[in-house]
């Protein structure tokens, strides 16, 4: 059953439609040894103008997720649900009007660029080619059109860039030349998925700063998908907290990073290095996440948690509210001390 998501937000107006709904979203692949269940229904929705960052380790749910709102699943999976984007149910579009919203109404950033760009064209035949799909421009108004992208995410000496194959480019260009083709359409919805992970840390801040500012300035509503909290404080409005293809906790970023109410988001902080925790030991989460196929009774994350309780092995808890725009997934949310100082300096 579908459960209830935070729907509303400082900067959000009571009434305010949602630009994206997700209402019980599920995906479930077949593999030789049988059906597995990748999302256990998940619910959220998010306003235009608004930043929602999807955080959690590896395997947790966070990229299928993404995939899914577009329906680029495996054709081994079957996606169950509902995921309203601006009033169309994307779930049940026939597939020539699901290519046609792709890049106008919703597009997405991939992780790595150097995969996701077509290394036999230019990186100005793409961006235009984009342009001329959806919106029947000509080819001059195209290229005209990737000029102004190219310039837009700040790409140097960009009227040269455009006669650039993708392997010419390095990987901080090729992922602003990816941002550039991303935003050709001028989209409504933008899907991030973890796009600064293959940079350096220089190169990351940069592109970090660049999608703020251009989420902002496009009044874009963004999904961001990382598994570094330091990306999260950095871009998100509101953060929701994936484990074992659940939500385990959704909210604002100050109430998810600052008072964090389910054991996993508080290890995850935790682990983030700060200068108090110079000279001392990380506490890592212990164990790793569970087998998708072969998910333990009850809360998935009772087996790696320091505070479960015997009946946390016996029935998965559902999402309850700590605020009216903060919910945990877990039976002892109300319960746990507050974290210490130093886990809270990610935040400021």
């Amino acid at each position: 059953m579908s459960e209830a998501s935070p729907h509303l937000h400082a900067g959000v107006q009571a009434g305010d439609q949602p630009l994206v709904q997700v209402s019980d979203l599920r995906v479930v692949v077949r593999g030789a040894d049988g059906p597995v269940t990748i999302l256990h229904g998940i619910d959220f929705s998010l306003h235009a103008g608004r930043v929602l960052c999807v955080l959690g380790e590896s395997g947790s749910g966070k990229s299928m997720t993404m995939r899914a709102l577009m329906r680029l699943v495996p054709r081994s999976a079957t996606i169950e649900g509902r995921v309203v984007i601006d009033g169309v149910d994307v779930l049940t579009l026939p597939e020539r009007a699901l290519t046609d919203i792709r890049g106008s109404l919703v597009s997405m950033i991939f992780q790595e660029p150097a995969t996701a760009l077509d290394p036999t064209f230019t990186i100005g035949h793409q961006i235009a080619e984009t342009v001329r799909a959806h919106d029947g421009a000509s080819w001059a108004d195209a290229r005209r059109r990737a000029l102004d992208l190219l310039e837009l995410v700040q790409v140097p000496s960009a009227a040269r860039r455009l006669q650039a194959y993708p392997h010419e480019l390095s990987g901080g260009l090729r992922q602003r030349a990816m941002i550039a083709l991303a935003l050709s359409c001028r989209p409504k919805v933008l899907i991030a998925d973890e796009p600064t992970t293959a940079l350096d840390a220089t190169v990351q801040i940069q592109v970090l700063l660049l999608l703020r500012e251009l989420q902002r300035e496009l009044g874009m509503a963004t999904l961001f998908v990382t598994h570094d909290v330091g990306v999260a404080c950095e871009i998100a409005d509101e953060v929701a907290v994936m484990y074992a293809g659940r939500i385990v906790e959704h909210g604002t970023t100050e109430e998810v990073l600052g008072r964090p109410g389910h054991p996993y988001a508080r290890g995850l902080l935790r682990s983030v290095v700060t200068s108090e925790l110079v000279g001392t030991r990380l506490e890592p989460i212990k164990g790793s996440p569970p087998d998708l196929s072969a998910l333990p009774p009850g809360c998935s994350f009772a087996p790696r948690c320091g505070h479960a309780l015997e009946r946390c092995a016996v029935a998965t808890p559902g999402l309850a509210p700590l605020s009216p725009t903060h919910l945990v997934r877990c039976v002892r949310s109300g319960e746990l001390e507050p974290i210490p100082d130093h886990a809270q300096e990610v935040t400021s």
